[in-house]
Order: C-alpha cells, then structure tokens, then sequence
C-alpha cells in the first residue's frame, strides 16, 4: 500500500484516533468462534438451557483464570454451556454483530470441531448447520462476510486430529465457507511437526493451512509450522528469540496473526512494551492485529488497534497498513480482497 504524503499524514493526526479506527475496513483472523461468546451472550443461553440461569456476575467468574493452562480450562467451561445447536447459531449472529459495531469486514473464525467430537455432545453436522444459518443472517444484516477454519486440539492426539480434518475436507463440498484448517490448545503436548502427514492430506483435499506457534513454546513450535506448510501463524510471540526466523518470515511475508492482549492476559509475554508487534512491523514482516478470545482478555479487534496506536507509536496510515495486510493475508477470494483493498486505501480521504 502506497505510503501517503507528509500533509495527509498532518491531517491523519488531527481525527480521533478511536472513530477513525473504528471506521476503518479491516478483517479479523485469528478468533475463536467459542471465545467469542461474551458474558452477556452466556446469561442469554442459560435463560434457555439451565433451570438456574447464571447472573451475569456468576457468568463474568466463568472467564476467571490465572495462566495459560488455567485460560483453556476457563474456556472448556464456556465451551460446556453450548448445549444445542441452535446455541451455535445464536453465538455466530452475536459474533458477526460485535464484528460489526468494530468496522470489521471480514472474518475468519475457528470452530473448535475437535472439543465437539471429544465430549460428544451435540451432533457436528447438526453444528454446522446452526453455525451457517447463523453466518449467513449475520452476513445480510450486519455485512461482515464470514469464512471458517475447522480447529482440532492438538494435545488430543493425531488420531481425534485426523478425524476434524478428514471432516473439514468433507464439510467444504457442502458449505463453501469452510476454507481451512488449524491446531490449537497446549503446544508442547503435541508439536506441530507430528501433524506433518495431516497437514498434508489438507492441503491435497484443497483446504487452507494455519498453525498456532509460539505462543507458550520457543521459535522452534515456528519452524515446525513452516516446515508443515502452514501459510499463516498464529500468535508467533517467539519468533523474535531467533533472527534467522525473524528473516524468514520477513522474506516469506508469512502473515502473522497477533494477539497482544492475550498474549498478555495468559502470561505468555511478561509486559505490555515486551510484545514484539512492533519490531515485527518495522522489520518488514507482514503482521496483522487479532483478538483470540475477546471476552476471555477484554478486549477486541478495535482495542488492539488503539491499543498499538497509544502504546507502540502505530500512526494511523501504518495501521492503514496493517488493516490491508488483514486483507491481504484472508483466504478471500481475489476479487473480494480487491474490493476491500479499495475501501481501506480510499478510507479517510
């Protein structure tokens, strides 16, 4: 994206960063479908499901945690109060409402189908169903397309792995929507170079690849996500522990979906200035800014944008950037992104 001139630049700075932040085009990446549902959302479902509905204070002690381990039991608990599938539905319209009210465009969520199979308690297919009616309402009424990656838990083991993705290939042919792949959950109990094979069968069904890596695990769960085909990263906080990966990626232009907030709140990064958003960005790798699990770390798409602008010195044409970058690196069809480049580049002007 081109830069813009000193005097644009002067007028940049004389709006308000949060409204003109807000307003601009911009794709989320990296978001859980389940860390999505806010506390309020939760009250809302156990009005239906539960014969002592949860107040909203009870609801807000479900995102209690203290660590990272402690953060994916927190989120198993929300995960344990989608009792039907019409609950899917219901989080997916909420999901795509929030994006709205952020500016966002466009998003690409992870559904976890591996905590799906593993408890066995709602039907996957009778899910997906939910979760597209849902998309498809929330697409038309508040005009934030909505593509999905099928996520499998890798400390679950390969053989509950193989089952999501042989299911997500199966799952394209009947819903477009459904683009890619993922591993998510705890690192060091099942690196990403055991999922090389797996990784590979998806690739060859025509599914999209991404990884989550260092995270909580050194430049190394990284290497292993490039080794395995993975086009996109998932959080990558280490990778600035090794140059020789850090020059990779810049000359891969491998996106990198961050996460500053929750990298935070899970104590995966020590302190606020310690996040290394902002080297990755003036190192020239192609970085894009993400919530995770909005509720879960308080903050969403638009909080880490004013975020990086107040605390790392983003400008506003450099988050200009970053929101094309967000485009860019979507598994959106070409014309599509075209069309939201346009937007951003025209935005403001």
């Amino acid at each position: 994206m081109a830069r813009r001139t000193n005097s644009a630049q002067d007028s940049l700075a004389q709006l308000d960063p949060l409204t003109w932040l807000r307003g601009l085009p911009k794709a989320e990446l990296h978001l859980h479908l389940e860390g999505s549902i806010t506390p309020e959302t939760l009250v809302e479902l156990s009005r239906t499901n539960d014969a002592a509905p949860l107040s909203l204070e009870a609801a807000k002690q479900v995102y209690s945690y203290t660590d990272f381990p402690s953060f994916l039991m927190s989120f198993k608990s929300v995960t344990e109060r989608l009792h039907t599938h019409t609950d899917y539905e219901t989080i997916t319209y909420a999901m795509l409402r929030d994006l709205a009210v952020q500016g966002v465009r466009h998003a690409e969520a992870y559904i976890s189908i591996g905590i799906l199979y593993r408890f066995a308690r709602l039907d996957v297919d009778e899910v997906m169903a939910a979760i597209e009616r849902g998309r498809v309402r929330g697409e038309k009424d508040f005009g934030v397309s909505l593509l999905w990656i099928i996520d499998a838990v890798r400390h679950f083991g390969l053989e509950e792995c193989e089952r999501v993705f042989r299911k997500a290939a199966e799952l394209q042919h009947q819903y477009p929507s459904v683009v890619g792949i993922g591993i998510g959950g705890d690192e060091a109990r099942g690196p990403a170079h055991e999922f090389r094979d797996l990784y590979a069968e998806a690739k060859a069904a025509g599914l999209h690849l991404t990884c989550h890596a260092g995270e909580s695990t050194g430049p190394q769960s990284i290497w292993a996500a490039l080794n395995i085909g993975a086009e996109r990263i998932g959080h990558a906080l280490t990778a600035e522990q090794d140059p020789d990966l850090i020059e990779v990626l810049a000359q891969r232009q491998i996106p990198l979906e961050l996460n500053i907030t929750s990298n935070l709140r899970t104590g995966c990064c020590p302190a606020l200035l310690e996040h290394p958003v902002r080297r990755y960005f003036d190192e020239g790798l192609m970085v894009t800014l993400n919530s995770d699990d909005p509720p879960f770390f308080g903050a969403n798409l638009l909080d880490e944008y004013l975020l990086s602008h107040t605390q790392f010195e983003f400008t506003l044409d450099q988050l200009r950037e970053v929101a094309a970058n967000s485009i860019e690196a979507s598994f959106l069809k070409p014309e599509r992104k075209l069309a939201l480049l346009g937007e951003i580049e025209r935005y403001g002007w």
